[in-house]
């Protein structure tokens, strides 16, 4: 009989046990409940609070809410929650793709500014400016001529304008400059 109130007893210890182990759940499961309960009724304060702050700050700034409009709204964005995440996507990788380039946009912005500081040097842009200068003489030169009518030339009187200053001049610009363009042109051939 001693065996069976043994095995009783320990029966009875592992019942114990259970039901501690469960008191334990259930009193955990109360205070996660009053835990939980808490925060819905703080939510609910401060939702109100808002509420109310809202609703005031929008009277205040004559302000009036259709409740259909809102509910419209909130279809919509529900509804469209698919195209704000694309268009979401679509300015991270427009983001992404601006910092990768824009390191090559400023290098290749730094190799133009050099490149023009080089024509600089040359001279190119100073010849630009000449040559345009130089245009503009000779087009108003040629509508001068063009509205006189020209006179036949005499073999003579050929002879004659070519000793003038003027004309010796533009002879000698030419041919200082076919002479340089010869010279910089042999330059050129032997550095390559």
């Amino acid at each position: 009989m001693e065996v069976k109130t043994d095995n009783m007893q320990e029966q009875i210890n592992q019942i114990n046990q259970k039901l501690d182990l469960v008191l334990h759940y259930v009193n955990e499961q109360r205070l996660k409940s009053e835990v939980i309960e808490d925060l819905v009724n703080d939510l609910s304060i401060i939702g109100k609070d808002a509420f109310t702050s809202t609703v005031e700050e929008l009277d205040k700034q004559g302000i009036e809410l259709n409740v259909d409009d809102i509910k419209s709204l909130v279809f919509k964005f529900i509804r469209n929650i698919n195209n704000i995440s694309q268009m979401i996507d679509l300015l991270e990788s427009m983001n992404d793709l601006a910092k990768d380039v824009g390191p090559i946009i400023t290098e290749a912005g730094i190799d133009f500014a050099n490149k023009l500081h080089e024509y600089e040097q040359k001279g190119y842009f100073e010849f630009i400016r000449e040559m345009a200068q130089l245009f503009d003489n000779a087009v108003i030169a040629y509508n001068k001529t063009n509205t006189e009518p020209t006179k036949p030339y005499s073999l003579w009187k050929i002879m004659k304008e070519i000793n003038s200053p003027e004309v010796k001049q533009t002879i000698g610009f030419m041919l200082t400059l076919l002479k340089n363009i010869s010279i910089q042109s042999k330059t050129n051939k032997s550095i390559h």
